[in-house]
């Protein structure tokens, strides 16, 4: 018996639970009327998966629906929603290694391990994907330079493939299918079960510190001087700088305390109570209220001045010392505004993040800014990495840098900013980019094809056919980038 241990109080049939509901992509770009299917237990998996090859309609794994565009969405099938198996089956205070059903969120996972002094190797910035979703995603972090993703923190999991056989799958006894599931968005399996390492911390606190850039190539300077130094690196950019100030933005650059550093009581700041993201802003306004007011500003003139004004409050921040902040706070800050996106309207917004080689990515990312503000597609909030090569399949990490450009999505502008990312991706392959299909709306077959190496999609392609020889296993997202692909290679 593991130190820690959740057991579910009774034996659950093997029927799984029904509802019939419309399924959304987190951006709200993208939705589909679905038979969602939802088990609690392995088993009820398995007969999700025989109910959809009995019905003859295919079936799309899905978590908490946090992936931007289509990757959980499945349009004429069944959605399988694996949020029920959500128990961390135990947890070693002394070793940090975690064992989780698929269902289980990150949110479950912090608050399982804080208090014991450990925290997640690889969070998202929002704290509610689960750990199938994130796995599928193969997810990384504020620190992916540092620590990798979250595929490099699992030991091993479960999979139940489409004919019902449930594998367990690690480095050692299958690295072909380990290194294909991980990233593979649920399409040659389905995650019941994850095994992973979590990271010993000392405090519930970070330290913290903000660097304003002038523009990007500071910005990466700044980056490639702290790697070294930092466990997390950051950077906010504001897209709407032009000329010498293009890239403009602010670092935040977050580190650990090592054991004695905490000022305070450890196991206070290692508490829940400590790390919970409070609900109003200076104790009365309510945070869920906040994005009305951003609706507000929800528009190229306004967010030109939320975005000035930022910057300019960055040049303060970054005259100040070092502050501590929770790690939570630190994390998620996704998760400060509740319900944030829907300042962008009824239309929406994507994610468009490329993933681009060090030594193209300044003049990618710049000539992305330039054909962007001269397109009159500025986007509303960019968010910069620094990354490091991974062993997955189906990685979208290049060993450089990425780029996540938010742009809002309306009924009279959608064919042309389809249009305008479809630009933006022949800058991007031109320079040896990536996309990541966890935030992707756009990418055609085409764009797919043209960025993986050379025998990658061949690998997964035959995993596929052998794994889920009937197709059973579909989404969106498969559809509109790989299917046809996929079609051609099975008839060559």
């Amino acid at each position: 018996m593991h130190p820690f241990q959740s057991p579910r109080a009774h034996a659950e049939p093997d029927e799984p639970s029904t509802s019939y509901r419309s399924v959304e992509a987190w951006g709200m770009t993208h939705r589909a009327d679905a038979r969602v299917l939802e088990p609690r237990t392995v088993d009820e998996v398995r007969r999700s998966l025989a109910i959809a090859r009995e019905e003859g309609v295919t079936i799309g794994p899905r978590g908490t629906g946090c992936s931007y565009g289509d990757a959980s969405v499945n349009t004429g099938g069944h959605s399988l929603d694996i949020r029920g198996l959500n128990r961390v089956l135990s947890f070693d205070p002394e070793t940090g290694i975690a064992d989780c059903e698929a269902g289980v969120t990150i949110e479950t996972l912090w608050k399982t391990v804080l208090p014991h002094g450990w925290w997640p190797m690889v969070v998202s910035g929002t704290m509610f994907p689960t750990l199938a979703g994130a796995l599928g995603a193969n997810i990384h972090g504020k620190n992916n330079f540092k620590v990798g993703t979250l595929g490099d923190a699992v030991l091993d999991f479960d999979m139940l493939l489409s004919s019902g056989e449930l594998r367990t799958v690690s480095r050692e006894s299958d690295p072909e299918l380990f290194h294909a599931a991980i990233g593979g968005y649920g399409l040659l399996g389905v995650f019941t079960r994850i095994r992973l390492r979590t990271k010993r911390v000392h405090s519930g606190n970070l330290e913290v510190s903000g660097y304003a850039t002038a523009n990007l190539r500071e910005m990466m300077q700044y980056f490639e001087e702290h790697t070294a130094t930092a466990d997390y690196l950051v950077g906010w950019i504001d897209a709407f700088g032009k000329g010498r100030m293009r890239g403009r933005g602010l670092v935040h650059n977050a580190r650990y305390l090592e054991p004695g550093e905490e000022e305070d009581d450890v196991a206070k700041t290692l508490s829940l109570a400590y790390q919970e993201l409070p609900a109003n802003i200076m104790g009365l306004f309510p945070k869920a209220e906040v994005w009305h007011i951003l609706e507000r500003f929800s528009n190229d003139t306004g967010m030109r001045l939320v975005n000035g004004a930022k910057f300019v409050s960055g040049l303060f921040e970054g005259n100040r010392p070092p502050i501590r902040q929770s790690h939570a706070a630190f994390a998620f800050l996704l998760d400060y505004v509740p319900n944030w996106k829907r300042a962008y309207g009824e239309g929406g917004l994507i994610q468009y993040q490329p993933f681009v080689p060090p030594e193209t990515a300044h003049e990618v990312y710049s000539e992305c800014f330039r054909w962007s503000y001269k397109k009159g597609f500025v986007p509303y909030l960019g968010v910069f990495k620094r990354h490091r090569p991974d062993p997955f399949l189906m990685t979208y990490c290049t060993g450089g840098w990425s780029m996540a450009m938010d742009f809002k999505v309306t009924a009279n502008n959608r064919a042309e900013l389809w249009e305008h990312c479809a630009e933006l991706s022949e800058i991007v392959l031109a320079g040896g980019g990536r996309f990541y299909f966890a935030k992707d709306m756009v990418i055609t077959p085409e764009v797919c094809e043209r960025m993986y190496p050379a025998g990658t999609l061949d690998a997964f392609f035959e995993l596929k056919r052998r794994l889920d020889p009937d197709g059973l296993l579909v989404t969106d997202a498969w559809r509109r980038a790989f299917e046809p692909l996929f079609d051609r290679w099975c008839e060559s």
